[in-house]
């Protein structure tokens, strides 16, 4: 069976959110069957970066995109999440 990487880009609230406490604040808020396949940053302007995280879970986990959503942003330190890539890995 294989798994579904989702690229989400994490927009912070201010420019001072410490990123090594926001993931594992993100880590925290996964469902069981998710995990952390990699972080990435991008700067966006005037000194503010987006998180890129990359979630991993299996295929046949269904109707989780919104849950996983809705559960990052309720984290006081995000603002915004965007889904910028879905992709299925046979790994």
């Amino acid at each position: 069976m294989g798994s579904v990487i989702i690229a989400y880009k994490i927009f912070p609230t201010d420019v001072n959110v410490n990123f090594d406490e926001l993931k594992k604040k993100i880590e925290e808020s996964l469902p069981e069957f998710a995990s952390i396949h990699g972080y990435g940053e991008e700067p966006i302007a005037y000194g503010l970066i987006a998180l890129i995280a990359h979630i991993k879970f299996p295929e046949d986990k269904t109707g989780i995109l919104e849950e996983l959503e809705k559960k990052l942003e309720g984290i006081s330190e995000i603002s915004q999440v965007q889904t910028i890539a879905v992709r299925r890995t046979s790994r």
